[in-house]
């Protein structure tokens, strides 16, 4: 919309540069162009403001198919007003000199236009083609036969309209019907979901089933194992054994033979020593025979008086150890009156022999 501003009774317009803006004075042109600044006097002026830029229609509209169902279509119709002093001329774009404002609705009655038009040729193309079928290759038919019946329309080229592009952005059909449709995917999907589940499980039990199996063989392969290890712990035990009793069996024979040796060595020693002691045991015999010899032989040399000596010697040497001797004045005196016996012999006490 075009900026007007008021000084002193005149008007001053500042439009946009997507806007055309033409001024007649008086039925004269006075200015045309886009982006344009200029004063005028609002009594004689007669201005029209034409978009210029791309415009966005946004439309949406029911259809029936040849199968009698109702369809929603949705499309969108970019267009640009590519002569704005035709469409100035054809339709009503005047805007008011002291608020810049459309005095109509020169867009809605455009929209109106490419609204019906674009309906009138996707109604044609649906009424002649079935629901599937529409559904399937719809937006595509669709889009293409709007665009052609968009660019075919003599009034759009005569208020010099011209149509960008078109995009049809869903053609569906009621929820109901909708729902229905999607039934038998769902039921194809859904089975095609449990068939999955179930070869997923299959898959599942067949891996369960050969782990299971790998766990018994290898548990059947540990007893094994166990088997032949307890075999040859039973075989080693025998073994040491053996060897235990062999170098046992050793052993014993070694003490054996070296006690048979020790006792054979001990019965040559004391046999040895028997005879040494039988020879010096002879031997002291004869020597003791022959001092015996010797001392009878003095002996009977020897007088009374020697063998009272030697006998009263040998009786000495076998008396018991006296310690201490206590005198008593009786003995002392009985001993002195003997020795006071002239003949050197003590006199007796009566009533004792001498």
């Amino acid at each position: 919309m075009a900026d007007i501003t008021r000084r002193f009774g005149f008007r001053h317009l500042r439009s946009t540069p997507t806007s055309h803006i033409r001024h007649l004075r008086g039925g004269q042109l006075a200015h045309e162009g886009t982006g344009l600044a200029f004063w005028f006097r609002p009594l004689t002026a007669a201005i029209s403001e034409v978009p210029a830029d791309d415009r966005e229609l946004a439309m949406m509209f029911h259809a029936r198919t040849s199968d009698f169902q109702d369809l929603a279509v949705q499309a969108t119709v970019t267009y640009r007003i590519s002569d704005p002093t035709t469409a100035a001329t054809r339709l009503d774009f005047g805007i008011d000199p002291d608020t810049g404002s459309w005095r109509a609705e020169p867009l809605a009655q455009l929209g109106a236009l490419l609204t019906e038009t674009a309906q009138q040729h996707a109604l044609q193309l649906i009424a002649r083609t079935p629901l599937a079928d529409t559904l399937v290759d719809g937006v595509t038919a669709v889009r293409e036969r709007i665009s052609a019946g968009l660019a075919a329309e003599p009034r759009l080229a005569e208020i010099g309209v011209t149509v960008l592009a078109v995009r049809v952005t869903a053609v569906r059909p009621e929820a109901e019907m909708e729902r229905a449709l999607r039934t038998p995917a769902r039921e194809q999907v859904q089975q095609e979901a449990d068939r999955a589940t179930y070869e997923r499980r299959a898959v599942a039990v067949e891996r369960e089933r050969t782990i299971a199996e790998n766990e018994l063989a290898s548990r059947i392969e540990l007893a094994r194992r166990e088997e032949e290890l307890v075999e040859q712990q039973g075989a080693n035990a025998r073994r040491e054994a053996e060897q235990k009793a062999a170098a046992d069996a050793v052993r014993t024979s070694a003490d054996a033979a070296r006690r048979t040796r020790m006792a054979v060595a001990e019965a040559e020693a004391a046999g040895t020593l028997a005879a040494q002691q039988a020879e010096a045991a002879r031997t002291l015999g004869e020597a003791k025979a022959a001092a015996e010899a010797a001392w009878l032989a003095a002996h009977q040399q020897a007088g009374p008086e020697v063998l009272q000596a030697l006998a009263l010697i040998r009786l000495a040497e076998h008396l018991p150890r006296i310690d201490s001797i206590t005198l008593t004045p009786d003995l002392l005196t009985g001993l002195l009156t003997r020795l006071s016996v002239p003949g050197g012999g003590a006199a007796a006490p009566e009533g004792t022999e001498r």
